[in-house]
C-alpha cells in the first residue's frame, strides 16, 4: 500500500508538473546548507550500507529557485545513488561554482548503466535496472527532469555498467547582494 500510495503521488506531482499547474516561487537560499539537510534524511541508509560518503561543498553557494521542488530533486538523486551502490560503496555529492553557474554532481559506485538505458531515464516509468524494480516506479527521474526544466536548469547522466554513476545538475547561481 505504501508503494501504491508513492506511485499516485509521483502521477499525481508529475501531471501537475507537465501542465504547469506548479508554478515555481522563488527565493534566495544557500544551496549548500539545502543539501546537507537532504542528505542528512538519508543517514539511516547510509549507515545500515556502511557505505562511505565523499561531501565537498562549497560555501556560500546561493540560488534563486524553488526550494521545495528543489528538494524533489535532492532527495531523488541520493535516493537513487544509495539504492543502487552495493554495501560498502562510496557514494560523492558536490557542489562548486563554474562561472554563472551552480554545479551538483552525484556520484556512486553503484550498478551502472549501458548508454541506451542512460538515454532513456528521464522518460516516465522507464526502469533501466529491473532488479530493483519493487523499490521504485520509474517516475523518479522524469520528475527531476522536469523540476529542473521549470527552473532554467540543466541535468547530465555519464555512466558505465559495474562503474557506477555521476548525476550533473546545473542550475544559475544567484548574483551576491
Amino acid at each position: 500500500s505504501r508503494r501504491l500510495a508513492n506511485l499516485i503521488t509521483n502521477i499525481l506531482k508529475m501531471n501537475k508538473l507537465e501542465n504547469q499547474q506548479i508554478f515555481p516561487e522563488a527565493q534566495r537560499y544557500n544551496l549548500g546548507e539545502q543539501l546537507c539537510e537532504c542528505l542528512l534524511a538519508f543517514e539511516n541508509t547510509w549507515e545500515q550500507k556502511e557505505l562511505g560518503l565523499d561531501i565537498q561543498i562549497e560555501e556560500d553557494v546561493l540560488v534563486e529557485a524553488d526550494r521545495e521542488l528543489l528538494n524533489l530533486v535532492w532527495n531523488n538523486l541520493f535516493s537513487n545513488a544509495m539504492k543502487f551502490t552495493p554495501p560498502c560503496g562510496r557514494v560523492a555529492v558536490r557542489l562548486e561554482t563554474d562561472n554563472a553557474d551552480a554545479v551538483v554532481t552525484v556520484t556512486d559506485t553503484g550498478c551502472g548503466m549501458s548508454r541506451e538505458t542512460g538515454q532513456h531515464i528521464f522518460e516516465k516509468f522507464y526502469q533501466g535496472d529491473a532488479s530493483h524494480g519493487t523499490q521504485g516506479n520509474g517516475l523518479g527521474l522524469a520528475l527531476v527532469k522536469r523540476v529542473l526544466e521549470l527552473l532554467d536548469g540543466d541535468i547530465r547522466v555519464t555512466s558505465r555498467p559495474g562503474e557506477g554513476s555521476t548525476f550533473l545538475v546545473t542550475l544559475l547561481a544567484a548574483e551576491e547582494e
